[in-house]
């Protein structure tokens, strides 16, 4: 069986891990394919609130195999509280056994952290990311797959320590890096993750050729991409489906469905240009029944109207065979809805997106309106999608202007909505198709 890529289309934080935990119930592989702990993926099941930042989602479903895959930066001391959690509420850890860490990812190390925490600029999360995949680039990084040979080299310890010393004087920070912790922060590191460290694009290849389905699951989304995305306020990675299979290390023949999440609206972390944002009091509304606040950094997010000419730029970046929609409950209860169609920059109208981040914030917003739909609780919104799924009403089972928002939108951007998520539920999600 093929591989399905599910990724954010806008700036991240569009519902990956909701869509991932519902479809790993039919995959035997879900796989992280590029970032670190700086994503945030949030699960519901009932009364149970599930965040992780490294797990991908499938890890709710026992019978799913998960790769944290070679394009990845990983925290170990991270992944390791995130993998006792784990093991609290359910039972189980699952490294070596079912969670494989690929021998090609690279290691985020006290030092990274130091150098992220002085960031002023772009608003990153401060988590290392950036300057474990600078090492990476520059060729000087620490792969999973490297520990057993460095483990045992004072030389190593010595003179690595002795470069991120150099480099943190060199950018003013009073952190610095001891060679003798260096040494034992590594023992630890390959000791926890021994039996965890694999070939994984091997056993992805192997896991397709006999025809096991695989999920790779996007972080962060396609404004954040470090080529496609607002630079510089972006992530350090591709985020996009150029590198899902790159990622995961298995060729892109593999593939045959490529899902766009977005929000029925539009939010941001960080800082950069964002033409459709709203200070008013819908701007309110959005983040406060949205429950707008990032799960990595609880920062609050910065809300607008779904914006078209970001998700055309999505889609030719990405080539999506079907986008999921989520939290149009958010929505209910706006007398006007209005999308975004275009932007005023300096005078013109212009459809395709600035590539500088410096134009972005200049342009305006170009609207097209809509009339509203009534509110629901989130008990309503998750009995609507219970009946229209058992039902097969799909679209039909919503108010009609909302059915009308789903169809415009489908119209401006020329892709299929498969599913319409109307609550943070597992279960609050109505198939379309």
């Amino acid at each position: 069986m093929p591989a399905t890529i599910i990724l954010g289309s806008q700036w991240g934080d569009e519902g990956k891990g909701k869509l991932v935990d519902r479809l790993a119930e039919q995959a035997t592989w879900v796989v992280r394919f590029q970032g670190g702990n700086n994503a945030g993926h949030t699960v519901v099941l009932g009364d149970q609130v599930l965040k992780f930042h490294l797990l991908p989602s499938g890890i709710t479903r026992k019978e799913c195999n998960l790769i944290l895959g070679d394009g990845m930066v990983i925290d170990p001391w991270v992944l390791d509280t995130e993998l006792k959690g784990w093991e609290e509420s359910s039972g189980e850890d699952p490294s070596g056994d079912r969670l494989f860490v690929s021998e090609r990812a690279h290691i985020i190390l006290p030092y990274h952290r130091y150098m992220d925490s002085l960031d002023k600029k772009i608003g990153t999360t401060g988590r290392g990311i950036g300057p474990t995949y600078a090492d990476k680039i520059n060729r000087i990084g620490l792969r999973f797959g490297d520990l057993a040979e460095v483990i045992d080299d004072s030389h190593w310890a010595s003179s690595t320590a002795e470069r991120m010393n150099a480099a943190l004087e060199a950018v003013g920070s009073k952190d610095r890096v001891n060679a003798s912790d260096l040494a034992s922060e590594v023992k630890w590191i390959f000791e926890r993750y021994q039996s965890a460290i694999a070939p994984t694009g091997v056993m992805l290849d192997n896991a397709l050729k006999l025809g096991e389905r695989v999920i790779l699951e996007g972080a962060q989304g396609c404004l954040l991409d470090i080529d496609q995305g607002t630079y510089p306020f972006v992530t350090s990675s591709v985020t996009s489906r150029g590198n899902a299979t790159h990622g995961a290390g298995i060729h892109p023949g593999h593939v045959d469905e490529v899902i766009g999440i977005t929000k029925a609206y539009i939010t941001r972390v960080g800082n950069g240009g964002m033409p459709t944002e709203l200070e008013d009091e819908i701007g309110h509304h959005l983040g406060t029944i949205g429950h707008e606040f990032g799960t990595t950094t609880g920062r609050k997010r910065r809300c607008g109207w779904f914006d078209a000419v970001v998700m055309r730029h999505a889609q030719r970046i990405n080539g999506f065979t079907g986008l999921a929609l989520t939290k149009l409950d958010v929505l209910g209860g706006l007398e006007e809805i209005k999308i975004c169609v275009a932007y005023e920059l300096d005078g013109k109208e212009i459809h395709e997106m600035p590539s500088s981040a410096t134009a972005l914030e200049r342009c305006k917003p170009i609207y097209v309106s809509t009339p509203g739909f009534p509110a629901h609780s989130l008990d309503e919104w998750l009995d609507i999608a219970k009946a229209a799924n058992r039902d097969g009403k799909g679209i039909n089972a919503l108010p009609a202007a909302a059915q009308n928002y789903i169809r415009q939108l489908e119209g401006l951007l020329g892709v299929p909505v498969t599913s319409v998520g109307v609550g943070p539920d597992r279960d609050a999600t109505i198939d379309l198709v």
